[in-house]
């Protein structure tokens, strides 16, 4: 009999092998029909940190509407390290890939897997969850649309790596327009929390990680954000400010 933790990766592999097999018939179908249903890039640059040097100064967002009812969303974060320049030999990176299913047409919860890699050994890991879009359930999407809110919750309920707790998270995200101040403002945001992992003692018991980026439109494309970071991992300056620009492409 394979090893408990050998056991978690098989299965892991098994379960991303049919994920992979969907999102390769989407593509499929997809030349076949139309080019997109939507979608968007954007690229962050950070030129200020206000408390915590060693911390992300690049992101690159993207995400597709693809056909079959699957989504894709990936998020890449270029990490700086204390005493180097940006961009340097030493700086780290952090990625996330996620490929979503609409568990049915009309749907709001869709089946989700999160594949995560960063720098260093033993640091990937491999989710599987629901999410649940409130602002495109039926009964909630009028008052979701009057406040012009986008927003989800993701239950990573099974997780696959080198560790051996049942360890599960929750994941918010969320989009906010204002269009009564100004249709060039927004205010996106996320929140991730996880659960029973095991932790040294001066750590919170169940840690959280957030952001929320304020952008505002200057000229096509080009933004100016300002992002309030939450990293309860870190032991020291848990808070932190970042000031940029963005380029987006939208489709």
């Amino acid at each position: 009999m394979l090893p408990a933790s050998q056991c978690k990766n098989f299965i892991a592999k098994m379960i991303a092998a049919v994920f992979l097999i969907l999102l390769l018939f989407s593509l499929n179908s997809y030349g076949k029909t139309k080019n997109s249903s939507g979608g968007f890039l954007d690229f962050n640059v950070y030129s200020h940190l206000s408390d915590v040097d060693n911390d992300s100064i690049f992101t690159l967002n993207i995400a597709a509407n693809l056909p079959n009812r699957l989504s894709y969303f990936s998020l890449i974060n270029l990490i700086n390290q204390d005493g180097s320049g940006n961009i340097s030999d030493s700086t780290h990176y952090y990625t996330e890939q996620n490929i979503r299913w609409q568990i049915a047409e009309n749907s709001p919860v869709d089946f989700t897997m999160q594949l995560n890699f960063r720098s260093g050994e033993d640091n990937d890991r491999h989710r599987f969850g629901l999410r649940w879009r409130l602002n495109d359930t039926s009964f909630l999407r009028r008052a979701f649309q009057k406040i012009n809110l986008s927003y989800a919750i993701n239950l990573h309920a099974i997780q696959f790596d080198h560790e051996d707790a049942n360890v599960w998270q929750l994941e918010h995200a969320l989009m906010l327009k204002f269009p009564w101040l100004s249709k060039r403002l927004y205010l996106s945001a996320f929140a991730d929390q996880t659960f029973n992992q095991n932790l040294p003692a001066h750590l919170p018991s169940s840690p959280i990680v957030a952001e929320a980026q304020l952008g505002y439109r200057i000229i096509d494309n080009f933004y100016l954000i300002t992002e309030y970071r939450l990293n309860q991992y870190r032991t020291s300056d848990v808070n932190n400010l970042a000031f940029g620009a963005q380029y987006k492409v939208i489709w």
